[in-house]
């Protein structure tokens, strides 16, 4: 009968006592419990009713077995096992399943190495907004020329070391934050407002991003910075609008620039083209009079061997010819001999009527002009050229 099942046991506890006794004798129970389930160590006979010491050795070998397997442990792609033992770094396990001492000899830490963290300076997204304030505080830095601007800066980084991440700093993240606003600091108190607003972004970001990673080097935090963006770079909120018009005179002026070098790379190549056309031009005029300067000269060669050899009719066959030369191009004109008048015959106009006759059958003739007489007395200072030119005996 069970101890506690009504009937003959008067209400007593497994202890055979009853429940309303006082407490019971230790010495007591430990005999009983002895007595029960060890069984007389003289005899080797257990008590009946007692279970047999190798079904106590079976089951303190199934815990034991249980806590071994305890120890089994999975390490997914991209992250890495900090094994500690009694609290301190043993080793670091890789992807895959893993076994160390169970708890509480060893226990293993899983850090994501893979993660690509962010962290921001001189603002925040709505998952992580702070007061205002602290981001004005953040964002609003000193430049080398003594002004202000509000710089936001947004930094990427990963773990690369997992042991150095977890023992080295206290909050690896935090100091990713912190050591990323003391670089901008440093880089935009040596540069100039103007050079941080417009063409020096990516030499801020760039400097900022070495100091970063040797201070964190520095530290041994175990952590790669793979960017870092400059999210925004605005003057203070006052001085905007004067800032705005100089960036657009700069603009304009950038354009006219621009636009001027686009004129100079139209005209200059127009320009050689044209001198070099002119000097091609002046090349072939010089060959050309060398050429005929170089004929001339060998013609008067000529002219001046015959000269030497008859000079009567060298001169009077160089002045016919020079004569037919200098008529072929001039209007001509006819007089008489006859002493005091003068008879002029408009050859010009005579041969030009007579040339265009025959294609001019189905017109009216023109009437040719008749001769003009003209009183003239004979000068003597051209009795004398025409005496002159007649040749010497």
């Amino acid at each position: 009968m069970a101890w506690n099942e009504p009937g003959g046991s008067g209400n007593r506890d497994p202890w055979g006592r009853r429940a309303d006794a006082g407490p019971p004798d230790l010495d007591e129970v430990f005999r009983r419990l002895r007595k029960r389930f060890g069984g007389n160590s003289g005899s080797g006979n257990n008590t009946a009713g007692g279970p047999p010491p190798a079904l106590w050795g079976g089951l303190l070998g199934l815990l034991v077995a249980l806590w071994l397997a305890s120890g089994f442990y999975m390490v997914r792609e991209g992250e890495r096992g900090v094994v500690l033992r009694f609290g301190k770094f043993a080793s670091t396990s890789t992807p895959g399943l893993r076994w160390h001492l169970p708890y509480p000899v060893e226990r293993v830490l899983r850090v994501n190495i893979g993660e690509i963290r962010t962290a921001e300076v001189g603002y925040r997204n709505q998952a992580r907004s702070r007061t205002e304030a602290d981001v004005t505080q953040e964002s609003q830095m000193l430049t080398a020329d003594e002004n202000i601007v509000d710089v936001k800066l947004a930094v990427q980084y990963r773990v690369k070391d997992a042991a150095d991440y977890v023992f080295k700093v206290r909050d690896p993240d935090l100091t990713v934050q912190q050591v990323a606003e003391s670089a901008i600091r440093e880089v935009v108190g040596k540069s100039r407002m103007e050079f941080i607003l417009t063409e020096g972004r990516d030499a801020v970001t760039q400097q900022a991003a070495l100091l970063l990673q040797g201070t964190l080097d520095r530290y041994q935090t175990g952590i790669e910075v793979t960017s870092v963006n400059m999210q925004d770079a605005q003057p203070p909120e006052p001085v905007q609008a004067s800032f705005f018009d100089a960036v657009k005179a700069r603009e304009d002026e950038q354009r006219l620039i621009n636009e001027a070098q686009a004129y100079r790379n139209e005209v200059i190549p127009r320009a050689r083209g044209e001198a070099a056309r002119i000097l091609a031009d002046a090349e072939a005029y010089q060959g050309q009079i060398i050429a005929r300067a170089e004929g001339d000269t060998a013609r008067f060669a000529q002219i001046a061997e015959q000269y030497r050899a008859a000079p009567v009719v060298t001169r009077q066959r160089l002045y016919l010819e020079t004569m037919e030369q200098v008529l072929s191009r001039t209007p001509k004109v006819l007089m008489s001999g006859d002493a005091g008048k003068l008879t002029v015959l408009p050859l010009d106009r005579l041969l030009s009527s007579g040339s265009s006759e025959p294609a001019a059958t189905a017109q009216t003739a023109v009437p040719t002009p008749p001769p003009i007489s003209l009183p003239i007395r004979p000068s003597r200072e051209r009795t004398d050229y025409v005496r002159g030119r007649e040749p010497r005996p």
